[in-house]
């Protein structure tokens, strides 16, 4: 425990003892089957504990004396993981050892208010680690663990991290991924007139599939603005929730995908990305139909922009210009042998 604080370890005897701190360890001792602390620093003694205490011996303990103003570590974690919780995250309100893990109460796409998180951890004997941003998890997976440091903690230290989360409306979030319709395009002459077979649809297939989304209409268009304007809308009529259009999105002359979808009608287009491979993707809408532009990448790459993205637009976000700004930090794939993603840090 920090000097700094005044509590201070006194002797009482164990029927006085509960509900008060042990000051140290109480090891126990059974010949052939245990050796170890059979309490530890920190537990706050129950009625349930007496027995097994006076079964090793214990007539008095040494336990802490709280002065006003201080509080718990277990308290502290508790009070702390209130304010960090937002939408979609829960916990079990009994701390180990003084620290809680946050979890994901669904599957979900993890949004963590870093900048807030950096203030909560400015405050002095406050601790609070986390999964990365944008990370999708599966209900009951852990979000992050949060503790105070010191046994004992100076309450308004506690309130000045916690008010920081409440400020902030919670750091850590789960949002649900939606399981749209799915509408593709497949783009291209030598595909469009059966001179090679298509590569792109079967890739699209297993990336949807994990997030339990299927294709439910699939075209085949030339190199043909007016023809890929026609499709789009099609599909648009068939009621698709999620538009992917495939090919056609360099800058040669002849790669028209991204002009036809902007002709198309789409909003909020933003092309190209400092993401590698993915540089010449593209993400727009049609209302609240969300179309994706997939560059060629895509075939040759087994992890590429078009991962880190299709989960933000499955939870429902816009992308825009600085979201995609943003991800040339860790923006880079270094093609590994043996692809390790997601535990890579491509994307973070």
């Amino acid at each position: 425990m920090s000097n700094k604080y005044k509590s201070s370890a006194i002797p009482i005897p164990i029927d006085q003892a509960v509900g008060t701190v042990l000051a140290h360890d109480i090891t126990e001792i059974r010949p052939g089957q245990f050796k170890g602390a059979a309490f530890k620093k920190g537990r706050i003694i129950t009625e349930e504990d007496l027995p097994h205490l006076r079964r090793i011996g214990k007539e008095h303990l040494f336990v802490l004396h709280l002065e006003p103003g201080e509080i718990h570590e277990d308290d502290a974690a508790i009070k702390l993981c209130m304010a960090l919780a937002g939408p979609g995250v829960v916990f079990d309100p009994k701390p180990s050892e003084g620290k809680i893990s946050l979890k994901a109460a669904c599957r979900g796409l993890l949004k963590v208010n870093v900048d807030a998180l950096t203030e909560v951890n400015l405050v002095p004997d406050i601790s609070c680690s986390s999964r990365h941003n944008n990370t999708v998890l599966e209900k009951g997976d852990i979000v992050a663990t949060a503790r105070a440091i010191p046994l004992i903690i100076d309450e308004k230290t506690l309130n000045a991290a916690a008010k920081i989360a409440e400020d902030a409306g919670g750091l850590f979030s789960i949002k649900p991924l939606s399981q749209p319709q799915v509408g593709l395009i497949i783009t291209g002459n030598e595909v469009h007139t059966g001179l090679i077979e298509d590569k792109f649809a079967p890739i699209i297939r297993k990336k949807l599939q994990r997030f339990d989304c299927e294709v439910k209409y699939i075209s085949f268009a030339p190199d043909d603005k007016i023809k890929v304007i026609m499709e789009i809308k099609e599909l648009l009529q068939n009621g698709v929730e999620l538009i992917m259009v495939t090919g056609g999105m360099s800058v040669d002359p002849d790669d028209i995908t991204r002009m036809a979808i902007t002709e198309a009608g789409a909003s909020d287009v933003v092309y190209g990305t400092p993401v590698l491979p993915g540089a010449m993707f593209l993400y727009g809408r049609f209302g609240n139909v969300p179309v994706l532009g997939l560059p060629a990448c895509i075939l040759f790459y087994k992890v590429t922009v078009l991962d880190l993205l299709l989960p933000r637009v499955l939870a429902g976000e816009t992308i825009t210009r600085k979201d995609l700004a943003s991800m040339a930090h860790g923006g880079l794939c270094c093609n590994c042998d043996g692809c390790r993603y997601p535990l890579c840090p491509f994307g973070k």
